[in-house]
């Protein structure tokens, strides 16, 4: 599948009931073999998820991989979803868990930094911030890291963060409790310009 144009929304701003009322329509179609249904999910979620991706990996082919792997799985699934969570979390938890396999099977590979993802201005944070950030990010365990960027970047609730990594909320807030104590103690000496420091 091609790269294609971007819909010009974020990941979670799919979380509107209209949108996510015509993603439940498009997937009731899929589930029933229309192509063009599934063409036009396809244009909304390819730019999302590459987006989404390079928050955990800067390589573009696994990017590319990953999407056409969790959009296929959308076109054998879609009648198996039931209505559970937004269309969009979905779609994210199955993105997620294979992300997760792709990194395993090819080997850890670093993040974009938040400053070197260019199609996200939806951080609203100054360049000189966003660096920062992006580095401290950069330096925690990966579940970690992505509890703060589906929480903070991206606009999940804790609930919606489970369902998409599949463990128990409470999991999900420890885990944001330890990347926040993490990120306090790092972002001042990154700020500070001491790549010597350690957040352990």
């Amino acid at each position: 599948m091609n790269s294609v144009p971007s819909s010009g929304h974020s990941l979670s701003s799919s979380g509107s009931s209209s949108s996510n009322a015509r993603e439940l329509e498009l997937l009731r179609q899929v589930a029933g073999g229309d192509r063009t249904a599934f063409k036009e999910l396809y244009l909304i979620y390819h730019r999302r998820l590459a987006r989404f991706l390079m928050r955990m990996t800067s390589r573009h082919d696994l990017i590319e991989e990953v999407i056409n792997d969790t959009l296929w799985t959308v076109w054998l699934k879609a009648g198996d979803f039931r209505g559970d969570s937004l269309v969009s979390t979905w779609i994210v938890g199955i993105t997620y868990r294979r992300a997760l396999k792709a990194l395993r099977r090819h080997g850890p590979a670093r993040p974009m930094l938040v400053e070197e993802v260019a199609v996200a201005p939806d951080t609203q944070l100054e360049d000189e911030n966003r660096q920062w950030l992006g580095q401290a990010l950069a330096e925690l365990p990966l579940e970690q890291r992505m509890v703060m960027e589906f929480s903070y970047l991206m606009g999940h609730s804790c609930e919606e963060i489970a369902q998409i990594m599949q463990c128990p909320v409470n999991t999900v807030k420890t885990r944001m409790f330890h990347a926040r104590e993490k990120l306090r103690r790092s972002l001042p000496r990154l700020a500070g310009g001491n790549p010597t420091g350690g957040n352990k």
